[in-house]
């Protein structure tokens, strides 16, 4: 990890670089796949299947047999486990109902805002090094409770044709209505543009790497909506005296074992304690399954010494992290400072993973810096709102010399007239 002290805030903007990816390169082969799925539908995609993830398909959907036995291939302790994270999640995403609120505007005019469920959406769950049933949890349970009609999951196989029994387990106790063995961008284009087997549908979710974002990207261009940008997974913690150096190490290290192009970053102002946190990540590190993936991530990442804590937050705001921990002193007062963030972590006892796997919160969120102007995935993704009117006669009395004075100065003479004949 790169060391910066006390840096001047002409160094800001290069410490709050995230590690560039060309996509340039990328874009043509991406379009290429989307356009052969989009021609040959199901062939295409079992053609794509079988190159990038070495399987054979014969059908893309999952059986109703290949998801029972699925239950019976985990251990108690996990079904449990994804039932109670789900419970909590549940809890959560309920609390973000809204009740109808009718307004008055004026006496005879009432005007009302009503939520309705996406109809069709589609869940995209990566299914490679790291199987993220724990995705399944986060977009299908908000889906269920917005009522969407149709909630479609793809998911890359594994070479032997068969999909990950935690996937399959959440995904059927989640209200997933279709699943299908279907990975990378051929899975993005397939929901995209719908195929002979694979629906079509309005609205796509979820992480994936480059090729996966990519596609997402350039397929909302073409209609079908996303719900963020979103790339490669990072952190950022703030941490002063009393942090505990083993935590923060545990912190960065679940971030940077993601992927190689994951980000962590450290801001302190605390010396002292920056010796012992990175003696506690390369403690920690030799331990980890996933070194190799940590270690190149943690060549993308800093620690940086600032002067005080407004520094940090300052910076912090600056970076917009997808996750903040704050493992300071007076963490909830710093917490009402912090306006750029996905998800904020508060006190030495709210590690990151709470939020990724059970605390309730969404875990799929903006990275890259978006966590600027967009917000993490909640129930409200998952719905459209459509805003309604009603005028009694004497409403459109009362306000329908507004409404044609503002007609006739825009020159649209028939908005007029449809107040005016109702008036006469």
């Amino acid at each position: 990890m790169k060391t910066y002290k006390y840096p001047e805030k002409e160094l800001w903007q290069e410490i709050i670089q995230r590690p560039a990816a060309d996509h340039s390169s990328l874009e043509k082969s991406v379009k290429k796949i989307l356009q052969k799925v989009k021609e040959k539908g199901d062939k295409a995609v079992k053609k794509f299947t079988k190159e990038f993830d070495g399987a054979v398909i014969k059908k893309l959907a999952v059986t109703e047999e290949e998801i029972s036995s699925a239950a019976n291939q985990l251990s108690p302790e996990l079904k449990q486990a994804i039932e109670q994270a789900k419970k909590n999640i549940q809890t959560f995403h309920l609390s973000q109902k809204e009740e109808i609120k009718k307004t008055e505007t004026m006496p005879g005019v009432v005007c009302w805002r009503e939520a309705r469920g996406i109809e069709k959406v589609g869940l995209y769950i990566p299914g490679g090094s790291a199987p993220l049933f724990s995705t399944v949890l986060m977009l299908a349970v908000p889906a269920s409770i917005a009522g969407c009609k149709e909630i479609v999951l793809c998911t890359p196989p594994s070479k032997n044709g068969t999909v990950n029994p935690a996937i399959l387990y959440a995904a059927s106790v989640c209200g997933v209505t279709k699943i299908f063995k279907a990975g990378g961008i051929q899975a993005i284009a397939a929901m995209a543009y719908g195929t002979e087997t694979i629906p079509k549908v309005f609205k796509i979710f979820g992480p994936g790497n480059q090729y996966v974002t990519l596609a997402k990207q350039l397929i909302q261009q073409q209609g079908t909506a996303i719900d963020m940008p979103a790339g490669p997974s990072e952190v950022l913690v703030i941490a002063d005296d009393s942090a505990v150096p083993g935590y923060v190490a545990a912190d960065l290290l679940s971030q940077a074992e993601h992927g190689p192009d994951s980000q962590v970053i450290l801001l302190t102002t605390a010396g002292d304690i920056i010796p012992e946190i990175t003696t506690a990540i390369s403690n920690q590190l030799s331990e980890l399954p996933r070194k190799n993936i940590a270690e190149k991530a943690l060549q993308n990442s800093k620690i940086v010494l600032l002067k005080n804590r407004d520094e940090a937050i300052e910076l912090s705001n600056l970076y917009a992290p997808e996750h903040l921990i704050l493992s300071c002193e007076n963490a909830e007062a710093v917490a009402g400072q912090v306006f750029t963030a996905g998800s904020v972590f508060i006190g030495n006892y709210s590690p990151e993973s709470a939020g990724d796997y059970a605390s309730g919160t969404n875990h799929t969120l903006p990275t890259n810096g978006y966590a600027a102007m967009y917000s993490g995935v909640s129930l409200d993704s998952f719905l459209k709102k459509i805003t309604y009117q009603q005028l009694t006669k004497e409403g459109l009395q009362q306000i329908g010399a507004t409404v044609m004075a503002m007609a006739s100065a825009e020159g649209l003479d028939a908005h007029k007239n449809a107040v005016a004949i109702r008036l006469k």
